[in-house]
């Protein structure tokens, strides 16, 4: 658990956002430097949040510790190079991203626990007392919040709150009980130490609601297992009190839950977003720092769908999957969303759909700086591809029109941006005085007509009344037509090759379209400021930690676990109202007395994608079912008795010296388990 101890540079992290800092240039504790001082202490105070861009939030490994292996997420053309933990298949102490996890987290640990244990030792904090509250609040916070990710997947582990210069070889596992009980005080402290607005103006710190949002959150986690305070309340109780009470006084905490969904995912909310209770931070080209900055996400290129492989379609270098500056260039798709994930969503009422998911594809033209001609982006409708993808003869000789038109904005620092607008509907011309801009370039309007020229391929996405459309009605619509419910096996798991089910429905037939599915774009961005330069697989926009339409979520959870299914669906209607399209009656769609399905179901929507769904699956002991009704496969080599918890890493384990005592969690690559003496929830 021991790390080598860095910090930042003070000066200039005090004026640009620290995730725009470098965090790894510095070591205060190497002699020149005293931890005694407050320009010392306060650098490492900020280096207790260097992993959470740079590495947690921003790369695959922790989102699929996090999202994988429930019944949200299949990977594309059911493929193994991701089995273990999309399916618990060879789940070992040795899988990348467990090892990176149990790491990061502890690494930082150690730095809070000496900001924490150093503040009583500063010789020069006269007149600074509140910002040494404050900065201890922050590495409060910080510490509950890595412990919290530890406790949940990894379980009863050790509970260290020594300095980082202080190494035990011989850990002990204290009890989920114990640690909880510690996250919490932690987290009621930093709730009283923070400020409602954050440390020097700085949105990526930590504030007052972050603290509760997170405590609201654990409450709920300690709540799966059974836990109570030292007054017998049950920490489902806790949760529903912390939840109601920020949701109650919003206003007085700085807590924000925007009224309509479309303005949360929104561009130009990326920076700062007033739903957000805690943020990720990314750096920001175009500022000083930028040379320093560290973080390079790729969420996106991740998590979407391969229309490229669709390559009639595409003019060179245009494919998603290459040189591409409208999408990026999403060539690493791995997460496939799963059936039950895609029954979830009505889109003839809720507009969650299409803020979070790309379900229609399209050429691109960069008009704007001279690069790409818009005749460029025009794609021929062939023989050939009417008769490959059973499109309306009629076609033949038209065109696919550009739906984007990307800009190439110089930066000296952080290279070339790339912000889209949209051909307006019906232009063709190819004059920027068609184009228009939006709220999310990503977010195509549903449904999209027929006869819009803008769009290749569209994912249709079915109603129970119309769960399906035929050869002859895809016929209909300019576009190619892939049947999302077509994606599937009987069983839901994905196609690995061409399927060739010939039942009037498939028009894909022997081709690649089993890889054409809706790509979740909350990771994608479009904006000026977001991009890193020519590494088009990079976007460096913000990520949400915990935003204000969780803590609804977690309300109406710990008032249905209480019994109140009634106040349950109360919260929920609350993000439901938000949804739902213009001119629709809101009451048509809310619950009235919500049922367990209705909270997974709410949290689907919401949520996916966004780091919650093991923990909330783990805190039901709801894999079994959840997993044999919507993940066969995963179902298959879950093991209930081990993988209720992630193995313990075997990087720590080679570097302790009673890893046989310690365990794994069962993995069986150690004498014990570990979890002798535990009780398994």
């Amino acid at each position: 658990m021991k790390k080598i101890l860095y910090a930042a540079t003070f000066a200039a992290c005090t004026a640009v956002m620290f995730s725009s800092c470098d965090l790894d240039e510095y070591n205060p504790s190497a002699g020149d430097a005293s931890l005694t001082a407050f320009a010392a202490w306060s650098g490492l105070a900020l280096q207790c949040y260097q992993p959470l861009y740079s590495e947690m939030y921003s790369a695959t490994d922790y989102l699929s510790v996090a999202e994988t292996g429930t019944d949200m997420w299949l990977v594309k053309a059911n493929g193994t190079s991701t089995k273990e933990l999309f399916y618990y298949e060879g789940l070992t102490t040795g899988t990348n991203g467990i090892k990176k996890l149990f790491r990061q987290c502890y690494a930082m640990i150690t730095d809070c626990n000496t900001v924490i244990n150093e503040a009583s030792n500063l010789v020069d904090a006269e007149g600074k007392e509140h910002d040494v509250q404050v900065l201890v609040g922050e590495a409060k916070f910080l510490r509950a919040l890595y412990y919290s990710i530890l406790v949940t997947h990894y379980g009863p582990i050790t509970l260290n709150l020594e300095n980082v210069d202080i190494v035990n070889m011989t850990p002990q596992r204290n009890s989920e009980a114990e640690i909880y009980r510690q996250i919490v005080q932690d987290l009621k402290d930093a709730a009283s130490a923070l400020d409602v607005t954050p440390y020097e103006g700085n949105y990526g710190r930590a504030t007052k609601k972050a603290a509760l949002g997170l405590l609201a959150r654990v409450y709920a986690q300690g709540g799966g297992l059974g836990l109570t305070d030292e007054s017998g309340t049950s920490y489902w109780e806790l949760a529903r009190q912390t939840a109601e009470d920020l949701i109650n006084n919003a206003e007085a905490y700085g807590a924000y839950l925007y009224p309509d969904v479309a303005d949360l995912w929104a561009d130009a909310n990326n920076r700062n977003n007033k739903e957000a209770l805690f943020l990720a931070t990314g750096p920001q080209p175009g500022t000083d720092s930028f040379q320093y900055a560290s973080g390079a996400n790729k969420l996106f290129a991740y998590m979407c769908g391969n229309p490229g492989s669709l390559e009639e379609f595409w003019n060179k270098n245009h494919k998603p999957s290459d040189k591409g500056y409208f999408y990026g260039r999403m060539n690493s798709s791995t997460y496939m969303p799963s059936k039950y994930l895609m029954d979830c969503f009505d889109p003839t009422w809720d507009k969650r759909w299409e803020n979070t998911f790309t379900y229609g594809y399209s050429e691109w033209s960069m008009v704007q700086c001279g690069w790409v001609k818009y005749d460029a982006g025009k794609v021929e409708i062939t023989q050939e591809m009417i008769d490959k993808y059973k499109l309306n003869p009629s076609l033949l000789g038209e065109y696919y029109y550009p739906y984007a038109d990307c800009d190439a904005i110089n930066y000296t620092l952080g290279g070339n941006q790339y912000p889209a607008k949209r051909w307006k509907k019906g232009s063709m011309s190819g004059d920027v005085a068609d184009l228009e801009d939006v709220k999310k370039i990503y977010v195509v309007d549903y449904p999209i007509a027929k006869d819009d020229e803008r769009f290749n391929i569209v994912c249709y996405k079915g109603t129970p009344e119309k769960p399906r459309l035929t050869i002859e009605e895809k016929q209909e619509y300019r576009y190619f037509v892939v049947n999302i419910n077509d994606l599937y096996q009987a069983d839901g798991q994905p196609y690995s090759e061409p399927f060739d089910k010939a039942d009037g429905f498939n028009s894909g037939q022997g081709t690649n379209a089993y890889q054409v599915y809706p790509s979740v774009h909350k990771f994608n961005w479009s904006y000026e400021g977001v991009f890193n330069g020519s590494n088009l697989q990079v976007k460096n926009g913000d990520m949400f930690v915990m935003r204000m339409g969780e803590v609804y979520l977690l309300a109406a959870e710990a008032e249905m676990t209480l019994g109140h299914g009634d106040k349950a669906a109360e919260y929920l209607n609350v993000l439901r109202d938000r949804a739902v399209r213009d001119g629709l009656n809101k009451e048509d769609y809310h619950i009235d007395v919500a049922t367990m399905d209705d909270i997974y179901d709410e949290y689907a929507r919401e949520m996916c994608g966004e780091f919650t769904r093991w923990a909330l699956l783990k805190r039901h002991h709801a894999f079994e079912d959840r997993l044999q009704k919507y993940n066969i496969r995963a179902y298959n080599s879950f093991d209930p008795s081990k993988h209720y918890y992630r193995p313990i890493s075997q990087d720590f384990l080679t570097q302790i010296s009673n890893k046989e005592e310690y365990g794994d969690n069962g993995y069986g690559t150690t004498a014990s388990s570990g979890m002798e003496g535990f009780v398994q929830k």
